[in-house]
């Protein structure tokens, strides 16, 4: 048998729009953890209840919510998109590398924005969770994710 429970509604007024743009400069291919980053807005921004939103700007690096505790998840993560979308799947798209048209693949398997409540002035993510910006391309780059809070602030 399934227990389900659910907490009092809770209402605010949503009178605050913040936004502000972070700048990542990749390493390459992999996971780059950007919870900290994301928290540090939120704090900034005064933010008491509401939602974070992050968009990314490329169509060859992407966003996800994954786990935080073993690395090895997102080694295999990795895998799992390599296999999904190989450099050597005889793409038509390859005006800027090999690795080009596979990001765009990963890309689109992935997600290009999050969305993730904001209660009492923290991110509302689970213990394990983390929020990454995923680097689809090879070389170094340089990637913008624009970050907004909606809510009430304190």
């Amino acid at each position: 048998m399934n227990l389900i429970s659910h907490s009092a509604p809770s209402s605010v007024t949503a009178a605050t729009i913040a936004t502000s743009l972070l700048t990542i400069q990749t390493s390459g291919a992999g996971f780059v953890d950007l919870t900290a980053e994301v928290a540090k807005f939120v704090k900034e921004a005064k933010a008491r209840e509401g939602a974070v939103t992050l968009f990314i700007r490329h169509t060859s690096a992407s966003l996800t919510i994954q786990e935080n505790a073993d690395p090895s998840v997102l080694d295999d993560l990795m895998t799992a998109l390599d296999r999904h979308a190989p450099e050597d799947a005889g793409w038509s798209h390859d005006t800027e590398g090999p690795d080009d048209m596979p990001a765009h693949v990963k890309t689109m398997l992935t997600a290009t924005s999050l969305h993730i409540p904001v209660l009492k002035g923290e991110l509302a993510l689970g213990t394990w969770q983390a929020i990454y910006l995923i680097e689809h391309r090879v070389r170094p780059h340089r990637r913008e994710v624009v970050l907004q809070f909606m809510g009430s602030v304190s």
